[in-house]
């Protein structure tokens, strides 16, 4: 039997039916029950999206391939199930080599699917042909392309397999057009069988009971929280270890969310733009215990005085993260829930810790964060206070990279798992806005504020005709400095204010720009207009730009410098 049409209930429940690798595409996508296709059609790919035409898959278009790859993480971030992206060959699939090394470093799961030439012309420098498999090799947890139409199916269900297990990441397949169009038997009832990914998720109990001795040994022990806590959905046994051990729990930027803001235990954000009390916690403890964290160089600084008089523990599920760069004694690996499920009931002694538990609550009480506050010009960091404020603490907000990100994570006090949603490892502009499109359609029901650069909002702001289309209530706050905020910073302090081609000479009015996409759009330029205007329009019902005029001059403190130590912070309240 031949098909070419979208598949009945009765067909879809067969073992194997002759199909079409397009057909194949859309069967597969229903059986791993994929709720959004983020994708951008090309010749390459027409016999993929003819069979999306009538298959009822929502698919989202976006307006490039960087605003459809950026969604699918913001999707995969807050739903926890993996963004599918489908883009054309050559320009299409390379437009998306930024938002999977990003995905690949901050462990996002991806299963993406780009179209390549016909195999009877791959090598020929072909219309549209790009290397694709060599140009994404190094991002992509794994890679593979199609060589017969049969074996499409297994490829598929492998991608979705390794993409969400063991450490997340982004897997893509490369179509070529005649396997697209191609006919052959589509079973998906086989079984896995990939002997070389054997993912470890259960922790060795050897490994266990030495964490817990060391435990109950420490006299200054600190907890460093990193996103495996929230891959792992371990947050709430997270609370209850920090919580019966009585240790104190600082998070990585990517962490924020894992632990809540509020409690008396949490140190802050910790690492270059951290807080005083969680970098110089990490300096003096005496055990250091890492759950999901890469102990990347802006976390630790100058490792020569990382953690230096400490015994490090590391829990992690990827056994090549741990030693990497911090030397450590306890390695465990293993997915960081199921270990902590271990440690609660565990038997040992509980960290020694009051004097060491007192003196944190003082170091937070004496050098809390802080800022000059003024009457009338809008302080960045005013600003993300007030966004918590009239967001009540419970918005998920995502973010393009610089000095308003380090604001975000300093000054938004996140509750709660899953409302933080930023580009960490690779550092992407134009990461905020379509982050936030995925992000609100993985919880409709949540509010979704986008704070962003004026630099990198400019980067990927087509997407906007997205938010309008699906009138998604995203509210878009640019926080507008007229400048490339970081850069600008690093060239006050490092270049002698020496600032190369750090401010912009001209803007856009944001406002007209976000109504040419039929959009409200609303400006702010003093703190009795925020005061007046900022609330009522977050909590608007509809879609709206916000561009918010703020100290241009302002700089992220706390700050370490590169090649200082974690405990060599400038900016500490005076």
């Amino acid at each position: 039997m031949s098909l070419n049409v979208q598949l009945d209930d009765s067909a879809a429940k067969c073992t194997s039916v002759r199909m079409t690798g397009g057909n194949m595409l859309v069967e597969a996508l229903r059986r791993e029950k994929v709720e959004a296709v983020f994708g951008y059609p090309g010749g390459a790919v027409l016999p993929l999206y003819d069979k999306l035409y009538d298959s009822g898959l929502n698919h989202i278009l976006t307006r490039h391939e960087q605003g459809a790859i950026h969604a699918a993480e913001g999707y995969a971030r807050i739903s926890g199930k993996p963004g599918v992206v489908i883009a054309t060959s050559g320009p299409g699939a390379t437009n998306l080599v930024t938002g999977l090394a990003d995905a690949m470093i901050d462990s996002l799961p991806l299963v993406v699917f780009t179209g390549q030439v016909a195999t009877t012309v791959i090598g020929t420098d072909a219309f549209q042909e790009a290397d694709v498999l060599g140009i994404t090799m190094p991002v992509t947890k794994h890679n593979v392309q199609a060589r017969n139409v049969e074996e499409l199916p297994q490829l598929i269900k492998e991608a979705f397999h390794i993409a969400t297990t063991g450490r997340p990441g982004p897997v893509l397949i490369d179509i070529p057009k005649d396997i697209a169009v191609s006919e052959g038997e589509f079973n998906y009832d086989l079984p896995l069988d990939l002997p070389g990914y054997q993912p470890n998720t259960a922790p060795n109990h050897l490994q266990i009971r030495k964490l817990v001795e060391a435990v109950s040994r420490a006299k200054k022990p600190v907890i460093l929280a990193g996103a495996g806590v929230l891959h792992a959905n371990a947050s709430e046994y997270l609370k209850k270890y920090a919580e019966q051990q009585e240790i104190p729990v600082a998070h990585t930027l990517l962490g924020l969310g894992g632990f809540p803001g509020d409690h008396p235990l949490f140190l802050g954000m910790a690492g270059m733009h951290g807080t005083y009390a969680a970098n110089m916690a990490i300096y003096e403890c005496d055990l250091l215990i890492n759950i999901g964290a890469r102990f990347d160089d802006r976390l630790t600084g100058n490792l020569d005085d990382f953690a230096k008089y400490a015994t490090v523990a590391h829990i992690d599920i990827d056994p090549a993260e741990i030693g990497k760069n911090v030397p450590t004694k306890i390695p465990v690996v293993g997915d960081a829930k199921k270990v902590l499920m271990q440690l609660l009931h565990e038997d040992g002694k509980k960290a020694d810790g009051k004097e060491w538990l007192k003196k944190q609550e003082e170091t937070k009480a004496k050098y809390p964060l802080w800022y000059n506050q003024s009457d009338d010009i809008i302080k960045p960091q005013q600003l993300i206070q007030m966004i918590f404020q009239a967001t009540q603490g419970d918005a998920i907000v995502t973010t393009d990279v610089g000095q308003h990100q380090m604001w975000a994570a300093q000054f938004y006090s996140f509750q709660k798992p899953d409302s933080w949603v930023t580009s960490g490892g690779l550092g992407t502009m134009g990461f905020g806005l379509p982050s936030a499109i995925g992000a609100q359609l993985a919880d409709p029901k949540r509010q979704v504020v986008a704070v962003v650069g004026d630099g990198g909002f400019q980067m990927t702001l087509q997407e906007l005709s997205v938010i309008y289309e699906l009138n998604l209530p995203i509210k878009i706050v640019v926080l507008n400095n007229q400048s490339l905020g970081m850069v600008r910073q690093w060239q006050e302090i490092f270049y002698e204010e020496r600032y190369s081609h750090s401010k912009f000479v001209s803007q856009p009015h944001f406002e007209k720009l976000a109504e040419a996409y039929g959009i409200k759009g609303l400006t702010i330029s003093s703190l009795p207009e925020a005061n007046e205007k900022l609330e009522s329009a977050l909590t608007s019902p509809e879609p709206m730009l916000i561009n918010v005029l703020v100290e241009p001059e302002e700089n992220v403190y706390p700050m370490i410098a590169p090649g200082k130590g974690i405990h060599q912070m400038a900016g500490i309240k005076p």
